[in-house]
């Protein structure tokens, strides 16, 4: 193996270390992402727990020191944008209904923005493919039939080789990053359909707050 890779075209060789780059790269964003999640399930679940037992007040202290939570950021940020709408205009009579709804919109802007944040990364583990070192290789065993004439395995061992290689290559990148991306892709959809949940339950409650209010 060792001396097929030496003895590789430059363009083979140049593929092979690209490769290796990019599943290094690959298994770095995949670490990456898997504690990323870990911690905002976690945080998540102690939020959510904490929001669905506790006042607001209470669930807000919890959310200020769970920051990995997509769902206690969304609550940090309308709590704290309803404390501000009060503190202007004198408390909860004076909220209005269409205040109410410029918080809820600016909730889902930050839904967005927590959601593009998790994935952040997966994209390249969506696009570590390694069939060009293949089609090179397969591309040199027919230039040297070509310039020999023959078809012997003398001739197209070489180039043989050199696609097998660049494949055994691409596939050792490749199968981690798809497994990674589907595995953590998975998570993160669970992750994102909660925020989705989340959104829409504490978006009705602010605007039973502007209903009392009215």
């Amino acid at each position: 193996m060792l001396n097929y890779i030496l003895g590789s075209s430059p363009i083979v060789s140049g593929v092979l270390l690209l490769l290796i780059l990019a599943s290094v790269s690959s298994w770095a964003i995949m670490v990456m992402k898997f504690r990323e999640l870990r911690a905002a399930e976690r945080d998540t679940d102690d939020f959510v727990e904490a929001y669905l037992e506790s006042p607001l007040e209470n669930a807000y202290e919890v959310a200020r020191h769970h920051g990995a939570s997509p769902l206690a950021t969304v609550f940090r940020a309308g709590y704290t944008e309803l404390a501000r709408l009060e503190k202007l205009q004198g408390g909860h009579a004076r909220v209005t209904r269409d205040q109410v709804e410029g918080v809820v919109s600016r909730l889902g802007w930050i839904r967005g923005e927590e959601v593009h944040r998790l994935e952040r990364g997966l994209s390249f583990l969506a696009t570590v493919v390694g069939l060009f070192g293949t089609v090179v290789g397969i591309m040199n065993s027919f230039q040297q039939i070509g310039a020999s004439g023959s078809a012997s395995l003398a001739v197209v061992a070489p180039g043989i080789a050199e696609a097998l290689v660049a494949t055994a290559f691409g596939l050792a990148a490749a199968i981690p990053a798809a497994v990674g991306y589907n595995y953590t892709s998975a998570r993160l959809n669970r992750l994102a359909a909660r925020l989705e949940t989340f959104c829409v339950e504490f978006s009705d409650v602010l605007r039973r707050t502007a209903a009392r209010a009215a």
